[in-house]
């Protein structure tokens, strides 16, 4: 038996066992869906990957969210009682809490209802930046600059001590039970897009963290929608509805000209949300197993593999067969991109000497990008030309880079003049010094990274570079990228909020061990980035974009590959889905119809 078969025969066994929980007389309305890549776990300050990101804002929730028929975006209160009072300056934000909401059930609260609190936002704000808890976001919420943080962090890490949770903060406080204050060190006029991420910044309750201890990812306890009932690590997770949840009631705001937003308004308005009982995802890496799982029914929704792309949309079209059996199809470029990183710290790749960003410069000409979409991707991408994705603010579609240009002529005649050569006549270029010059790339044990290893290597082939790769499961490559041991590595970003210099913090120096995968340092870029923090949205602040956009092309630590199409595919019952441009909390807004 072939390991892709095993492979199958393991993923619809795991599907089938998963779907008996209706047929035993569980919840009306169940929500079957996959992921092709395993979650890292459910506690917000510990999470950063797309998959886990995705279940955390139907269990925790924020202050803001965004409007799920709104385009591109429209924020709302969601825990909030009303948009925040701002001072003049954007540095003072003052949010009051709706009372009455209340944290699911949990053994911590002893028994007894828990109401959320203002102090429950200071309590996981401060979360973020504990060096204990060794959050990815920190770095995010730093930045910031909330009065007395980052000294309350330094307190606790240049001392070796706990970080003391119960010291007063100047910048973040808790001014009464419902009323919130944060207080910014410069103007910050987009603020609210970061707090507006429920799946990093929203509520948990002290009681249950302490209690959990170092089970906390398995023990998600919010205010929201849903509640963590089963999971199975890498291979199950099921949601159910939270039985506390209050009365919220679909409420959303489309564009008057948006057709398709207006009838789902008309359609689902004044019902209680969340419409689905229970959400069940099945980890699913494989493409054909997943296709499989959706053509067999036994998913209801799912984004078009890529190797079955012309199956299913030939031309960007739903097939017939599928529009015949009452398949939807919802097609978006998304806000998003893909990109290779090279690690700035690796003796081989890294560094910023002119011979250093020559290699790296060469080996993002000879990338067949080109080749990437038409194969790999069946044409479901487009190319990109910097760091900042469609839909963002900063995005330019006008911009023509070398980022997009794919010319194996150029890179070899670079790799010449700086002494990249075949040096011993074995076929494969050496250092300018002569020392063996090999490109290690991480790799995932998946189809269609595969792929994309064939067309990498036989690109770095073509131009004398050779290539190796190394392979583990994507959570350990995400720990050894954020430790700084990766050389290269192909990865994927959505947005999750709309001002596109979250994507440029990719090169900022404190996101090292964060976003910033190849730990790129340069002062200069360092001070335009917290410059364009502080200005309001303007020509001014488009022009430092471009700004940062030149170092990315000029020191290349970032090949950006592409955006992606996304093709998300639903069965006939299943209504009311959009794709979020921003944010990953959609469950509560869809409805599913049993079978009948």
């Amino acid at each position: 038996m072939t390991e892709i078969s095993r492979r199958e025969l393991l993923a619809m066994a795991g599907l089938l066992v998963a779907g008996g929980s209706e047929a035993a007389g569980g919840p009306r309305k169940v929500l079957r869906i996959a992921f092709s890549t395993a979650e890292t776990g459910f506690d917000p300050a510990q999470v950063s990957d797309l998959y886990s990101r995705s279940v955390t804002p139907h269990i925790f929730e924020g202050l803001y969210r965004y409007d799920h028929l709104f385009r591109p975006f429209k924020l709302r209160p969601q825990t909030a009682a009303a948009m925040p009072e701002i001072s003049a300056d954007f540095r003072t934000w003052t949010f009051r809490l709706r009372p009455g909401i209340f944290f699911s059930e949990d053994p911590a609260f002893g028994g007894k209802r828990r109401e959320l609190t203002a102090q429950d936002y200071v309590y996981s704000w401060q979360r973020l930046v504990d060096p204990a808890v060794k959050s990815p976001t920190f770095s995010e919420i730093l930045e910031q600059g909330i009065v007395g943080l980052e000294a309350a962090r330094a307190k606790a890490a240049d001392n070796k001590l706990p970080f003391d949770y119960d010291a007063p903060i100047e910048g973040l406080r808790a001014l009464d039970r419902h009323t919130l204050q944060v207080k910014l060190q410069e103007p910050r006029p987009r603020f609210i897009e970061i707090i507006a991420q429920g799946d990093l910044y929203g509520a948990v309750a002290r009681e249950v963290v302490e209690a959990a201890g170092s089970d906390i990812a398995g023990r998600p306890v919010g205010t929201g929608p849903y509640m963590l009932k089963e999971w199975r690590r890498s291979s199950f997770i099921a949601l159910e509805r939270n039985p506390g949840y209050r009365e919220d009631l679909y409420d959303e705001q489309p564009a008057e000209d948006d057709a398709e937003g207006q009838a789902l308004l008309a359609r689902f308005k004044g019902r209680r949300l969340p419409m689905i009982d229970r959400v069940e995802i099945s980890i699913i890496d494989e493409d054909q197993p997943r296709w499989l799982a959706f053509l067999n029914r036994q998913i209801d929704m799912v984004e078009v593999p890529l190797n079955f792309a012309g199956q299913a949309v030939p031309n960007g079209k739903l097939a017939p067969n599928l529009a015949k059996q009452g398949v939807q199809l919802r097609r978006v470029v998304a806000p998003d991109m893909t990109f290779t990183y090279f690690n700035m710290d690796d003796p081989t790749v890294g560094g910023y000497t002119p011979e250093k960003v020559a290699l790296r410069r060469a080996i993002g000409l000879a990338m067949n990008v080109p080749r990437e979409i038409e194969t790999m991707r069946r044409g479901q991408a487009i190319q990109a030309q910097a760091g900042l994705p469609p839909h963002t603010y900063g995005y330019d579609p006008s911009l023509k880079t070398e980022n997009g240009d794919y010319d194996p002529a150029r890179a070899k005649a670079l790799l010449d003049l700086f002494g990249y050569r075949d040096s011993n006549g074995d076929g494969w270029r050496e250092m300018p010094d002569g020392r063996p010059l090999l490109l290690k790339m991480g790799s995932t044990p998946d189809q269609l990274t595969r792929q994309l290893n064939e067309i990498m290597e036989k690109s770095m082939s073509a131009v004398g570079l050779r290539m190796g790769f190394e392979v583990a499961q994507w959570p350990e490559h995400l720990k050894a990228a954020r430790a700084g041991k990766l050389m290269m590595w192909y990865l994927g970003v959505t947005a999750s909020q709309p001002d596109g210099q979250d994507f440029i913090s990719n090169m900022y120096s404190p996101q090292i061990g964060g976003q910033n995968y190849a730990r790129f340092r340069n002062e200069a870029y360092d001070r335009i980035f917290s410059r364009m923090s502080f200005l309001p949205d303007g020509d001014e602040r488009l022009r430092l974009f471009r700004e940062e956009i030149e170092y990315q092309l000029a020191y290349m630590p970032y090949k950006i590959h592409v955006h992606r199409v996304i093709n998300s595919l639903m069965h006939a019952g299943v209504s009311g889905y959009r794709k979020p441009l921003f944010g990953t909390s959609w469950w509560a807004y869809v409805d599913r119809e049993p079978p009948a």
